[in-house]
């Protein structure tokens, strides 16, 4: 092992996270892929997963989710080369493509959330350019769209500079009885409450950094774990994931990561956090922390996150910004880099 190796092992071994990063293992199956922690918790990992078609070069890859078929669904800001505009790129289980749509939300793509709706699914968009939630089908057929939260007291009156206050949605998050909550991360760092036909209901949060205030509310879910689901929010500026009521009472705090990003939950209750300083985390039922997964936040990932594929590390991650788990347990992660980037981390 190197001095570098060890500093590393040891640093982990020191926070109690003994999950080291080995590189270069050979699988079951002779591959030299990058390998990902360790027991239950460990990864083969797949870079620039997805076979992109010629005619699409992504932008920041920002959402992504899996249906009950399998299919991958990738949201990213489309690069200004692209020659096709499409920000929905879908692949089946595979990476081979399935389909593409979603020319409107170029530029714009971000949060991106999944439901079944009786026999259906939807997709829930949001888009930080326009300043719009879009529910639509798995085809990208438009059902309804939220805009500017014109009801919600903050946003009625003018700010101190007679503007009205900064709306830029990036994430949302439905309760098991449909009500929606959005995050208004790149806005004003307040959450909005709708029930499952858009109406409005209640605005909480506000920008702070005491209880029950956020500073960039980046992502968000309802958790279902408890016997009573709750919400959690990435509270991402002020380094911590806080915890509230689903009627926007705060509950409490969880430490542990840098920059929260978002969440989902697997059956075993496990939970994946894209972190954006580098690294993804991993959680169980109770919120303690398993493992930092690709951790390379002593790295200079913000200019590393500006170039091109070749710079990127084997079994690192850059900026990841949105990760979600399959129905088999593997994660895929999507980082917010200028040329995208899509990681698939298959069980081991």
């Amino acid at each position: 092992m190197s001095s570098d190796s060890r500093r590393s092992f040891l640093a982990r071994f020191s926070t109690g996270l003994a999950a080291p990063l080995i590189l270069g293992a050979t699988n079951k199956s002779g591959s030299s892929k990058p390998i990902l922690g360790e027991g239950e918790h460990t990864y083969e990992v797949t870079h620039d997963w997805g076979e992109l078609p010629a005619d699409i070069k992504y932008g920041n890859t920002h959402g992504v989710c899996v249906d009950s078929r399998s299919h991958v669904y990738i949201h990213h800001t489309v690069y200004e080369t692209s020659e096709k505009p499409d920000s929905m790129v879908v692949f089946d289980h595979r990476g081979k493509l399935v389909k593409s749509w979603g020319s409107e939300f170029r530029g714009g793509a971000h949060g991106l959330h999944i439901r079944q709706e009786g026999r259906e699914e939807f997709l829930y968009l949001c888009d930080i350019k326009r300043g719009l939630v879009v529910k639509t089908t798995l085809s990208g057929q438009e059902v309804f769209t939220l805009g500017y939260p014109q009801e919600a007291s903050p946003y009625a009156q003018p700010g101190a500079d007679g503007k009205p206050l900064k709306y830029s949605p990036t994430n949302l998050a439905i309760a098991p009885h449909g009500d929606i909550y959005v995050g208004d991360g790149y806005g004003s760092s307040y959450i909005n409450q709708y029930d499952r036909d858009g109406k409005y209901i209640r605005t909480f949060g506000g920008p702070g950094k005491g209880t029950g205030q956020l500073l960039c509310p980046h992502g968000i879910i309802v958790d279902t774990r408890p016997a009573q689901p709750i919400l959690v929010v990435a509270d991402r500026t002020n380094k911590r994931i806080q915890r509230f009521t689903l009627g926007g009472e705060h509950i409490d705090f969880l430490y542990g990561t840098n920059a929260p990003c978002h969440f989902n939950i697997y059956k075993n209750g496990d939970m994946v956090v894209p972190d954006l300083f580098a690294r993804v985390t991993l959680m169980d039922g109770n919120n303690r922390i398993l493992t930092n997964l690709g951790d390379d936040s002593h790295s200079d990932y913000m200019a590393t996150r500006k170039l091109t594929r070749d710079h990127f590390k084997p079994g690192k991650f850059v900026c990841p910004h949105g990760a979600c788990f399959d129905h088999a347990g593997n994660i895929y992660v999507v980082e917010w880099v200028e040329v995208g980037r899509v990681s698939f981390l298959r069980k081991v």
